[in-house]
């Protein structure tokens, strides 16, 4: 079997009417994933291979995360195309935590939206770190140097705001619905030198399988399995498993050493980042282990937070957040409902720098840094530290109200 290609999850990111969705439509037809023959006719025909819900097709908003796949000659990509309206921001919580590059579209003849400004700081709190600019749209301005020069200043100014370096990021002037420098360069863009799309993606660097960080999988089941015993299932977040070794599940204390590792029914030595598997421990059984405990080495155990600081971005929340709110965390595997013990800073949404001290109250739009006291034992970890376990989404009255990471935990042993 050849060896497989080293893969990206990409995000599509942007105001919701620049484009996205054609231009991802485009990328595929033109990577060969699909063919014209499966598509709409006239002029939404890319839109609708990422819009595929009715729902979308009728309201011709992007909803769902179409996880569509296309590779090229040096990797092999998953498109995650986040939604770009207000209302699935909270799709893009969970798009953008798993995405390893993001394509920032902006449309020639709109420019730079609010929208647009948030999406770059959220890309960049959930760990997106290298962009890709797709100035789109080009067609409508006649494919004009000037506008692209003017664009290109104004989004270079954003991005630097939340860290990203504009000399290390392209800008792509390009048509998303006529074509223009997605695959090959343009002669509508003589002026322009750059890299075409389908370069800049390939000179993104793959993501190193996080193989040195500790052990860590987020059990998702636990199952009896006649011949076996209990056999706990989740997928490798970060660290290496081998037969033989000794492993503890927190927070609820249980320990042994790993008797066997199965993947597609297939036995096996080890298991590593990505994976996902079902093990067996040596005097574990079914009662002493549940969904979101997360597994690790006995000699670096999972840490139990008995509180912890994040920053988070309130995304939709119809009243205010103040001390003592106990909303539902969802983080890896686990959910927990967790106490605001504290308000500590509130951060301007576009810089990050600190607006206010101990705020009174936060809303809709306010990111900030807060103390969190989780009302039952909860493993996560410092974000810097291992960033695939320190990441959350906030959940109350059925929708995402808040997003963040986890900065520093005060471990309850």
């Amino acid at each position: 079997m050849a060896k497989e290609k080293e893969h990206i999850n990409l995000a599509f990111i942007g105001h919701v009417d620049h484009g996205k969705s054609t231009l991802v439509g485009n990328l595929l037809v033109k990577a060969g994933t699909i063919n014209e023959q499966q598509l709409a006719s006239g002029e939404d025909k890319f839109r609708f291979i990422m819009d595929t819900t009715k729902e979308e097709q009728e309201r011709g908003v992007t909803i769902d995360l179409a996880h569509q796949k296309f590779s090229t000659k040096k990797y092999d990509y998953t498109v995650v195309d986040c939604p770009g309206h207000r209302d699935f921001v909270k799709n893009m919580i969970t798009g953008a935590s798993q995405a390893d590059a993001g394509v920032l579209v902006v449309a020639a003849d709109d420019g730079v939206m609010p929208q647009t400004k948030e999406h770059v700081f959220l890309s960049k709190t959930l760990g997106i770190n290298q962009l890709i600019i797709a100035i789109n749209k080009m067609d409508l301005v006649d494919y004009s140097e000037d506008k692209y020069n003017e664009l290109k200043e104004e989004v270079s100014n954003l991005i630097k705001t939340v860290g990203f370096n504009p000399a290390d990021v392209p800008f792509i002037p390009l048509s998303a619905f006529e074509g223009d420098n997605i695959v090959d360069a343009s002669a509508n863009t003589s002026w322009y030198k750059g890299p075409t799309l389908i370069d800049a993606l390939d000179a993104l660097t793959a993501p190193d399988k996080p193989t040195n960080l500790p052990l860590r999988i987020p059990i998702q089941d636990v199952y009896s399995i006649t011949g076996v015993g209990t056999v706990p299932v989740g997928r490798v977040e970060t660290g290496v498993m081998k037969k033989g070794e000794n492993v503890i599940f927190e927070p609820a204390g249980a320990s042994g050493e790993v008797k066997s590792i199965e993947m597609h029914h297939e036995q096996f030595e080890v298991a590593e980042p990505g994976d996902n598997i079902g093990f067996n421990v040596r005097g574990v059984g079914k009662n002493d282990i549940r969904r979101g405990d997360v597994a690790g080495h006995t000699d670096n155990a999972p840490t139990v937070a008995k509180e912890f600081d994040a920053q988070i971005v309130v995304l939709q929340h119809p009243g205010v957040i103040t001390v003592g709110y106990t909303p539902v965390f969802h983080c890896h595997t686990s959910q927990v409902a967790c106490t605001f013990l504290e308000l500590s800073k509130k951060l301007n949404p576009a810089t990050g720098a600190v607006d206010e001290e101990n705020p009174d109250f936060l809303k809709t739009g306010n990111a900030a840094i807060v103390k969190i006291k989780p009302t039952k034992p909860m493993c996560l970890e410092n974000a810097k530290e291992i960033p695939q376990m320190g990441r959350f989404a906030i959940r109350d009255m059925g929708q995402t109200v808040a997003a963040g990471l986890c900065l520093n935990v005060t471990p309850a042993k």
